[in-house]
């Protein structure tokens, strides 16, 4: 069945009218279609989504991260471990490309999971979610504050904080029009300052930094490709391979904020398969590309790089492996930009996480797992009420000015890879449920509007390895045992599990029958019928060719 039969205008049932968001029925047909006060608006643009969907994956976690990870691995396990974890990356986009597109939900993936597999299982997963953002949005704002501690650390920064807070709360209070293209062009910035570190690693590699020789792949080899982590040998090997795994799902989570903006764009079924079509082949570059680059022009047993992997988010620029091996090859003035560039990548990734936080508590209470007040709206379609209570979790970021307070606070954040990784986990189990349902019906995968490649394997692959990353993500708490290391591993599972059966026995839920699974009521919910897509197209064509060239670089 092809998108343009979803794209027509379909008869409602009485019904159904009532459950339609207040941004896609208001009148009868022909009546101008506005949104109502309490609903968020779709205004997200095609090009907007599509650099938010790797704005929101590029963060401290590449630029800094990675250096942790190749000190203590190696440049040959990160690398495989970076290719492993895009795979599963890509199969969790594909999962929600086939989801959203099918049921276009201001719910969230917590809407799916509870549609496809239990209510309880739904509120599981937007706990889970919702627990991750209280932390990354306070966490990203103290690594600002850390960062421009890099230039003056004469201020308190606690000063820094209040500024970084101030942004967030404009942003995020202007409406979904502003946010989003604030959010693009920041993901520009983040996506030109990693193009500019990739070339100039290029540069550096092949010897055109004068006095340096051609690096290629010297510091791959006399066993420095694959590092021994905790034991010595093949064992040791494997570890260091396994530790890069759980930082390679640290770096790529977030990639999955394209399905929270679903409930904001203007035509979802075209702009997410197209945003996870490029998320794809820049996963490619971004990630795997740069880590090899990175490999490539840092040696992993460096003291320099070790000095950066202990320094962390606190070192700013200096804790980058780029600005090692900048270092190392006697380049001057470069560190003091690339610390503004992180400072940037702080600044959207604190912002976009406040959305998330926003947008999650919003679903929840449209799904019914929160109170009604939480879908309260401005005039500019931001959830107030929502954006209030997860906004005061911004205040954890003040901890910044207490040593103490800090330390306790980071071990909240070395929460977030588990929350993250059990939430890829409800995705992919949502889209099995999903995909069991529709072959259950009888409904073939062919009349989806959005058909993935690779289905139903590459969703099962995922699942397989997410679960294994998860259950196996703290070995190192164990060597020798450290009951803070495991908690900070683990404690999302029985938060995970708690929310599940809680809401199970308080509300009584039942899993959803495969041969009972609704998969029509939904997917009529959106239709495509903002026509300013086609409107751009239009617009586009009587562009001068200077004025063209600027709008396929905005939307490339």
């Amino acid at each position: 069945m092809s998108i343009e039969r979803y794209n027509q205008p379909m008869p409602f049932e009485e019904a159904e009218k009532k459950d339609l968001p207040a941004d896609t029925y208001s009148g009868p047909a022909g009546e101008e279609i506005r949104p109502r006060e309490e609903e968020t608006h779709r205004e997200l643009k095609s090009r907007q989504i599509s650099m938010i969907a790797i704005g929101g994956a590029i963060g401290t976690g590449l630029v800094i991260g990675s250096g942790t990870s190749l000190a203590r691995s190696g440049p040959g396990s990160v690398f495989v471990a970076y290719c492993i974890m895009g795979i599963v990356c890509f199969g969790v986009l594909l999962a929600l490309g086939e989801m959203s597109t099918k049921y276009p939900t201001k719910k969230g993936f917590a809407g799916h999971a509870t549609r496809c597999v239990d209510p309880a299982f739904g509120f599981a997963t937007a706990i889970i979610y919702l627990c991750k953002y209280l932390i990354l949005s306070p966490n990203q704002i103290v690594a600002g504050s850390l960062v421009i501690g890099y230039w003056n650390q004469s201020v308190n920064k606690a000063a820094w904080v209040t500024i970084l807070i101030v942004f967030v709360i404009a942003i995020n209070t202007l409406g979904i029009k502003w946010f989003g293209e604030v959010e693009f062009w920041l993901s520009f910035i983040k996506i030109i300052t990693l193009t500019g570190l990739i070339l100039l690693g290029l540069i550096i590699d092949l010897g055109g930094v004068p006095g340096q020789d051609r690096l290629g792949f010297a510091y791959w080899k006399d066993g420095r490709a694959f590092k021994p982590y905790k034991v010595t040998g093949d064992t040791g090997k494997f570890l260091g391979w396994w530790n890069a795994m759980v930082l390679a799902l640290f770096a790529y989570t977030g990639s999955e904020l394209v399905a929270i903006t679903v409930g904001e764009a203007r035509n979802p079924r075209k702009t997410v398969p197209a945003a996870i079509k490029k998320t794809f082949f820049r996963i490619i570059f971004f990630y795997i590309f740069c880590i090899l680059i990175v490999g490539m022009i840092v040696d992993s047993s460096s003291p320099l790089l070790a000095q950066a992997a202990k320094a962390g988010t606190s070192g700013g620029a200096s804790a980058s492996p780029f600005v090692v091996a900048i270092k190392a090859a006697g380049i001057k003035g470069l560190p003091s930009l690339i610390n503004a560039c992180i400072l940037i990548f702080t600044m959207s990734a604190a912002n976009s996480d406040q959305y998330v936080a926003t947008r999650t508590l919003y679903g929840m209470a449209k799904d019914g797992h929160a109170p009604r007040i939480f879908t309260k709206c401005t005039k500019r379609g931001v959830p107030w009420v929502a954006f209030i209570f997860t906004g005061m979790f911004m205040g954890l970021a003040y901890l910044v000015a207490s040593a103490d307070a800090l330390k306790i606070f980071n071990y909240f954040v070395n929460t977030v890879t588990i929350l993250g990784g059990l939430t890829w986990v409800s995705i992919l189990a949502s889209h099995v449920a999903f995909m069991r349902g529709m072959k259950a019906q009888g409904i073939s995968r062919d009349t989806l509007p959005y058909k993935a490649p690779f289905e139903p394997y590459l969703t099962y692959f995922s699942l397989f390895m997410i679960c294994l990353v998860c259950l196996f993500k703290g070995f190192d708490a164990f060597m020798p045992f450290d009951y803070k290391t495991f908690i900070t591993n683990y404690i999302g599972i029985p938060v995970y599990v708690i929310a599940y059966v809680g809401y199970k026995l308080f509300h009584r839920t039942k899993a959803v029958k495969m041969h009972e699974m609704d998969l029509t009521s939904g997917s009529r919910e959106f239709f495509d019928i903002d026509d300013s897509e086609t409107d751009e197209d239009l617009r586009y064509q009587s562009l001068t060719w200077k004025e063209k060239i600027v709008y396929q670089i905005k939307n490339w």
